[in-house]
């Protein structure tokens, strides 16, 4: 019995492994070179949040850390600073995710909007304490607000096209 168990969640973590690398070499990719860039949404966020708060089993804590420290790595940013970010907010779900679970798609978006918010303005924050260089506060509400309005758009996509749903009572009950 513990067998698909076990595949199921290989197969989660794969595919969550998969879609954030993929969506990190999106973001390399010169799409309009010579024009200045605008600051997207953080599909990877967006697309951990929503994975975390339906399936927490298949994305260990180390997933986490090591697909945003590749990120980091990739994207030239500070090594470690989002995806230790990243990892504290997704344990912090991970731990309360059995009582939002039943709760209407409007409060889940309201909490992970929150999370994102506090998770992009105390990456700006740190970094200027460090004296690094930061985003401008313009790009930073762009980015804010196209994260947040992409994460019903990762959340329907999760639902309709890779059949993430949430755990239900007779699987928490079977997993004891």
């Amino acid at each position: 019995m513990s067998l698909p168990l076990t595949r199921a969640r290989a197969m989660g973590l794969a595919l969550f492994l998969a879609l954030a690398l993929f969506l990190t070499l999106i973001r390399l990719i010169p799409l309009s070179p010579g024009a200045i860039p605008r600051p997207g949404p953080e599909l990877s966020l967006c697309l951990a949040i929503a994975w975390i708060l339906r399936r927490p089993d298949q994305i260990p804590a180390l997933a986490v850390a090591g697909i945003f420290l590749l990120e980091d790595i990739l994207l030239m940013r500070p090594p470690g600073l989002w995806a230790l970010l990243v990892l504290l907010a997704s344990e912090q779900l991970r731990h309360r995710w059995v009582r939002w679970r039943d709760q209407a798609f409007v409060f889940e978006w309201l909490r992970a909007s929150g999370l994102i918010v506090l998770l992009i303005v105390a990456y700006r924050v740190i970094m200027a304490m460090f004296l690094l260089p930061v985003p401008s506060m313009t790009g930073l509400a762009l980015q804010i607000i196209a994260t947040i309005a992409a994460y019903p758009a990762v959340v329907l996509f999760a639902r309709l096209v890779l059949r993430l749903r949430p755990v239900s009572q007779a699987e928490l009950e079977r997993a004891g």
